[in-house]
């Protein structure tokens, strides 16, 4: 074996643990002595002084830290940190056999070492299924909570104001205990909870409004799964991730399955903004178990997720926060900051006073956390965000320090929340859900002459954002589908409120719309034409064979040739009569029929 520490020769093999070059005929032997000596002594079985320029670890794990500090003649610097992949207890042939594999690949870890190239990686070292570390080079880093709860509660509220991550996303929480507003799907009775208790997580499709909580549970998998070691979690974003890096995650899944027999829960946040040909991607993966997939989408999944994956995947309804649940997470949050609330003098928060020195003293209005509930509309994120703005506002116009050291009170009231919110966040989607929904609500408002609830559900599209258009052409349909002949002037109003909201636009023709929308609710309602109209579809679908011609008395007859045939023969001018006049103006297989009481039968 060569100790030389010359250039290496142009057929020479690196030791991936102490580094060393070998002829590819001598490094099979020499890695058999140097990784069972390493695996004993926790360093690398013939490292000196002399070696190699010093390596930065490629693991941040707890097991590499302390074979660096064990390692007394490396003084000064890190030891070479050895691939946790040879750290396995499986014997000597399972670690030839792992290590033939990377030393035949040309895009290994191994192959990258011996090149002297030097690699960035964006990794994570999780914990395996036997209890060790296993380091999965090259894969989209997985979901982090940007900065933990336990590491929030050991921090000042200036430093946490001060941070430019989001409130929201400081304060994520990573337990079930801390995550409200979801009952109904992750109870302490659901089929969800207990599937979550016991690691067997199927693929899901988590549906529901921003802010609601889908990707906090996404990361509460993801919390579970590193602590019990049975599952890779991964994440990526349909905004920004393309189909080929999908296929590379998916192929270290694969890896990741055979080689440590342990799945990867791959987390696509957004999923709805992937085209049908690239959630067809996951198609045989997720049906062979290779990846369980959690999808987050804010849109329908029925109309934006592809049938074929929609079948192989659980959807879960996340619903819209409430207003008890919003104060939840809110108190939540104020109590994490060690933030007072006026009138109030909790007992946790003396500890946190010596620590700080009561250095800073933050209050905050019961009132103005009402506001924050009540106007962020169910929406997590925008609540705490609002909270944030308003405390780091105060706390830049407030000096927290006086001149002579002594402490100041910032004060947030419910007007310092009103000015960061500015208005009431309506959620309405032009394109989506939400869109149908409203129109929905307002035409059976409508139809059921509840005049009150028109006005309500107009407003919530037009506040929202809604074409003034487009609610006015759905007047015109409702004037002739439900109000129809029991007020035929009905038509007219709707076709001059259209005109007038052309004319002058938003937001002077909220008006128009809103005196058409009252109208027509208190209008008597007649669904003759509907139904006959319908009846008239069904009887020409239903009807078997050739359509029945036209009689020949109703056809024109301009040329003499069709005259000759008959056409327009025994015709009677109704006006040259004074009084009705007989004339059969239906098809002889359909004479006698009456389309407003007529029933099709089944076929």
């Amino acid at each position: 074996m060569a100790n030389e520490k010359t250039a290496p020769a142009p057929d020479s093999v690196q030791c991936p643990v102490c580094f060393k070059d070998f002829t590819p005929a001598t490094i099979n032997g020499h890695l058999d002595i140097c990784l069972l000596k390493g695996l004993t002594d926790h360093s690398p079985s013939t490292a000196d002084e002399s070696g190699p320029p010093v390596k930065k670890s490629r693991t941040g794990t707890e097991a590499v830290n302390k074979s660096a500090a064990s390692s007394s003649s490396m003084a000064g610097a890190q030891s070479p940190v050895m691939f946790s992949l040879f750290q396995s207890n499986k014997g000597k042939a399972a670690v030839q056999t792992e290590r033939n594999s990377l030393f035949t690949s040309k895009q290994s870890p191994v192959s990258a070492v011996n090149k002297g190239v030097k690699r960035l990686l964006n990794e994570e070292a999780e914990p395996g299924p036997t209890g060790t570390e296993t380091l999965t080079s090259q894969q989209p880093a997985p979901v982090s909570n940007g900065q933990s709860l336990k590491t929030a509660k050991h921090l000042s509220p200036r430093t946490l104001f001060t941070t430019d991550k989001p409130l929201a996303e400081v304060l994520r929480p990573d337990t079930l205990e801390e995550y409200f507003g979801q009952s109904k799907v992750v109870g302490q009775q659901t089929l969800f909870r207990s599937l979550l208790d016991s690691q067997e997580i199927p693929s899901l499709i988590l549906w529901g409004p921003p802010g609601c909580g889908k990707t906090t549970l996404a990361h509460i998998i993801a919390s579970n799964s590193k602590k019990k070691g049975t599952a890779r979690f991964v994440t990526l974003s349909a905004t920004s991730t393309s189909t080929s890096e999908v296929r590379e995650v998916i192929k270290q899944a694969q890896n990741e399955l055979r080689l440590c027999k342990r799945k990867t829960i791959l987390f696509i946040d957004e999923i709805h903004r992937f085209n049908k040909s690239q959630q067809d991607t996951f198609l045989p993966h997720v049906e062979c178990g290779t990846v369980t997939l959690i999808g987050a989408t804010t849109e329908n999944p029925s109309f934006q997720v592809n049938a074929a994956l929609l079948s192989r995947c659980k959807v879960l309804v996340l619903e819209k926060l409430c207003v008890e649940a919003m104060g939840s997470i809110l108190n939540r949050a104020v109590a994490t900051l060690g933030i007072r609330i006026q009138g109030q003098d909790p007992a946790n928060l003396k500890d946190q006073d010596q620590t700080d020195g009561c250095r800073q003293k933050i209050y905050i209005e019961q009132k103005a956390l009402d506001t924050i509930a009540y106007l962020c509309d169910g929406d997590a994120r925008v609540g705490l965000n609002s909270l944030q703005l308003a405390v780091q506002a105060q706390m830049s116009q407030t000096n927290l320090l006086a001149h002579n050291g002594s402490p100041q009170e910032v004060l947030v009231t419910e007007d310092h929340v009103k000015e960061g919110l500015q208005r009431s966040h309506i959620l309405y989607d032009k394109a989506g859900e939400e869109h149908y929904n409203c129109i929905s609500a307002l035409h059976k408002s409508m139809r059921g002459s509840h005049e009150n609830a028109s006005l309500y559900w107009l407003g919530r599209m037009l506040e929202g954002g809604e074409d003034p258009l487009y609610v006015a052409r759905r007047l015109v349909r409702f004037a002739s589908e439900d109000v129809g002949m029991a007020d035929p002037s009905a038509l007219t109003q709707t076709v001059s409120a259209f005109q007038a909201c052309h004319f002058i636009g938003m937001p002077e023709c909220e008006v128009i719309l809103a005196q058409c929308v009252v109208y027509l609710a208190r209008a008597p309602k007649s669904v003759a034409i509907y139904k006959a109209y319908d009846n008239v579809k069904a009887c020409l679908r239903s009807h078997k064979g050739p359509l029945p011609p036209v009689p020949l008395h109703l056809r024109n007859a301009p040329t003499r040739l069709m005259k000759q045939l008959g056409y327009s023969k025994g015709y009677i001018y109704n006006p040259a009569f004074s009084g009705p006049v007989e004339q059969e103006y239906l098809p002889e297989e359909l004479q006698g029929i009456n389309f407003f009481t007529w029933k099709p039968s089944n076929p």
